[in-house]
């Protein structure tokens, strides 16, 4: 291995999050400041293409139309800015729609020009520490890899953080997100935004009154199939202008530039592990975070892993995870299961569920099939008479906001309740940020869910059942296989 390269040990890590001696938790002098009334957040973006340019025109309160297709954006022809203070963007790419890739959504370069009030970069460290002081909050909606050193180098400086799902590349990344996030005391929230809908909220009151009885296993499968296998390539094209490549590899180890790893010029870094896991690192977040509430879930006891041999660069087009927890308290012990690819797991091809279901809970009385925006009691026969209890758990905090006229026209071309989880998800976070308030999926509880994401991947690729050990951060059945926890960093990049 390169003397140039920082790999990170079990014992390393559990030093480094353990306690007052490690580097990564030293204590900051700097404090969060307390808020007057209507005082705005003073916040940084780093990823500021496709979803960031969504989360962006969420915080910033921008008069724009959200579109369903790609999560496209709609702008105003006069714009206008009502919510928090956009101070700094950073993005690594500054292309246009005219100089990126056909069809590519929301060109940072086109995102730069919608902000001309806000300073612009494209390296996050030379952003950091020019506007250390200007900066409360920072917005992180990069690619994976780069989640956690860009999450982890602003609440090192006391900033508080919203970062896109799932929130880390390894295992270790995921704890060392919820650690620092304890340790600074700063705000956090993970981007499932679903988490602030009111039907994920009515499916975990049926789940935990006990609807269909005690719920010992719940199935996924959103049934998109990942991209088949490919080898590295061997060209090396030349770097565009205007795109930075050294800074989008960031920490990750060098490799020439290729156009296949990027969104704008025409790729999927998703599909690489060097910089996402796929199918279920793009998603999984979203699907595992119901059951992680309703049945009160934190770490797997075991992980198992199906598909086509795994590859050393590229991730699956088809892959089956098998979770056991262990029991919770009152609660059973429980199976989650991860399938994605045109197969369906055997619960759902024994069953003639509705297309729109993508997952499933059992439970001693019955199922209960669900998806973002519905629920069905399972078999229908059965529950026809079924009354559902009270709603019990209150609405998100975006529900009055959600209502707002000028909410339901920007959110018209959604599901109905859409506008609720993606308005209520991030005002969360703002009032967090403002009120020392708690968000529903802080990194103490959503890290849990990206640990958990990254064991599935781990499996798979180790090639084995792994017996995890979380309290010590240890596989304990395959030894070999804890190298994979951490990854390998350039140095000079926060890590």
């Amino acid at each position: 291995m390169s003397k140039l390269m920082y790999p990170w040990s079990r014992r390393r890590f559990l030093g480094a999050v353990g306690g007052a001696a490690g580097f990564l938790i030293l204590k900051d002098a700097r404090s969060a400041r307390t808020y007057q009334a209507n005082e705005k957040l003073r916040i940084a973006s780093v990823g500021i293409g496709g979803m960031g340019a969504w989360n962006l025109a969420h915080f910033a309160g921008e008069n724009v139309e959200f579109l369903p297709t790609n999560m496209l954006i709609k702008p105003a022809t006069n714009p206008v800015m009502s919510g928090e203070d956009i101070v700094a963007l950073c993005d690594v790419d500054e292309r246009t729609t005219a100089t990126s890739a056909p069809g590519r959504r929301n060109p940072p370069g086109d995102i730069f020009a919608r902000y001309p009030k806000a300073k612009r970069y494209f390296d996050y460290r030379q952003m950091l520490a020019e506007m250390d002081d200007q900066i409360d909050a920072v917005v992180v909606s990069t690619p994976d890899h780069l989640h956690a050193p860009f999450s982890l180098a602003a609440m090192r400086r006391g900033k508080h953080v919203y970062c896109e799902k799932p929130g880390a590349h390894s295992v270790m990344e995921a704890r060392m997100m919820s650690k620092l996030a304890a340790e600074k005391g700063v705000a956090t929230q993970l981007g499932m935004q679903i988490n602030a809908s009111e039907n994920y909220r009515r499916i975990v009151e049926l789940l935990r009154g006990g609807a269909i009885g005690a719920v010992t296993e719940c199935h996924i499968w959103p049934r998109g199939a990942g991209i088949p296998p490919s080898e590295r390539p061997t060209d090396t094209p030349p770097v565009p202008a205007g795109f930075h490549w050294d800074e989008y590899l960031g920490s990750t180890p060098h490799r020439p530039y290729h156009p296949i790893y990027s969104r704008g010029s025409g790729g999927n870094w998703q599909r690489w592990w060097e910089f996402g896991h796929g199918n279920v690192g793009n998603m999984g977040g979203h699907f595992f975070n119901l059951a992680f509430w309703a049945m009160e879930l934190r770490h797997p006891l075991t992980v198992e892993a199906e598909g086509p041999p795994p590859h050393p660069d590229t991730t699956p087009e088809q892959l089956h995870l098998r979770y056991k927890f262990p029991a919770r308290g009152a609660l059973p012990p429980f199976t989650l299961t991860w399938t994605h690819g045109s197969q369906p797991p055997r619960i759902f091809a024994e069953n003639k569920f509705p297309d729109w279901a993508w997952g499933v809970f059992v439970g001693t009385e019955g199922m209960l099939l669900v998806n973002y925006d519905q629920w069905m009691l399972w078999p229908e026969p059965k529950f026809a008479k079924f009354v559902p209890p009270k709603p019990s758990i209150p609405p998100s905090i975006g529900l009055a906001r959600s209502q707002r006229p000028e909410a339901v026209a920007a959110y018209r071309a959604l599901l109905p309740g859409r506008g609720l989880a993606e308005i209520g998800h991030r005002l969360e976070w703002v009032n967090a940020c403002k009120t020392g308030s708690k968000t529903g999926c802080n990194f103490g509880y959503a890290s849990a869910i990206s640990e958990t994401i990254m064991l599935g991947a781990l499996a798979y690729r180790a090639g084995t059942r792994l017996d995890w050990d979380a309290a010590n951060l240890r596989i304990t059945n395959a030894p070999s296989a804890n190298a994979l926890l951490a990854r390998t960093y350039r140095p000079g990049w926060g890590m």
